[in-house]
């Protein structure tokens, strides 16, 4: 089994992306990942879980798990949406540079930022350059992709009424788990 983990302890995520610290109100530990992201989901913020998941898993893997969460959510995705995980799908499915840009450039125009119009912002925020082709290039951040993510899947988990929230997102995270180990 091959793991896809990026980082083995919640502290070594944390010292990663000190952004994390400020997505969150858990503090970083000094466990396994799987072990503290499984706490989460259970703990006093649940959300807490799904934005360590975000930052938990490859750009790529975790842009993919947003869609994925978001597609099981269909009733809070509008027809904008639809075309917006269908750019970020593409680039998933074949992560070429235009593809990237298709999806950063759907991301941007979106009138609203939907939690499709977040996903394909991840996407494109996953590497390359921010700036369009034959301008200076400018690198994203590497914490902007795992923030696009967790606004994508907390935003949709958001229009979930309030008694089924905590299924969704300890299913969510389950999905998560299982894109590490896969």
């Amino acid at each position: 089994m091959t793991s896809r983990l990026r980082f083995q302890t919640a502290r070594e995520l944390f010292e990663t992306f000190p952004t994390a610290a400020e997505d969150m109100a858990a503090v970083p530990a000094e466990r396994p990942s799987i072990d503290y992201l499984r706490d989460l989901v259970i703990g006093p913020t649940p959300e807490d879980a799904v934005t360590f998941c975000s930052y938990l898993l490859p750009r790529r893997v975790a842009v993919w798990w947003g869609h994925q969460c978001l597609i099981n959510l269909p009733e809070g995705l509008t027809s904008q949406d639809q075309g917006l995980l269908a750019a970020a799908e593409d680039w998933v499915r074949e992560p070429e540079e235009d593809r990237r840009y298709a999806a950063l450039d759907a991301g941007m125009a979106a009138p609203v930022k939907t939690p499709g119009a977040w996903i394909a912002l991840a996407a494109g925020w996953s590497g390359g350059s921010m700036a369009p082709p034959g301008m200076a290039p400018v690198v994203p951040p590497p914490f902007l992709t795992a923030r696009a993510v967790n606004a994508a899947v907390l935003s949709a988990v958001a229009r979930v009424p309030l008694k089924q929230r905590a299924i969704v997102l300890e299913a969510c995270v389950s999905m998560g788990i299982q894109m590490t180990e896969s």
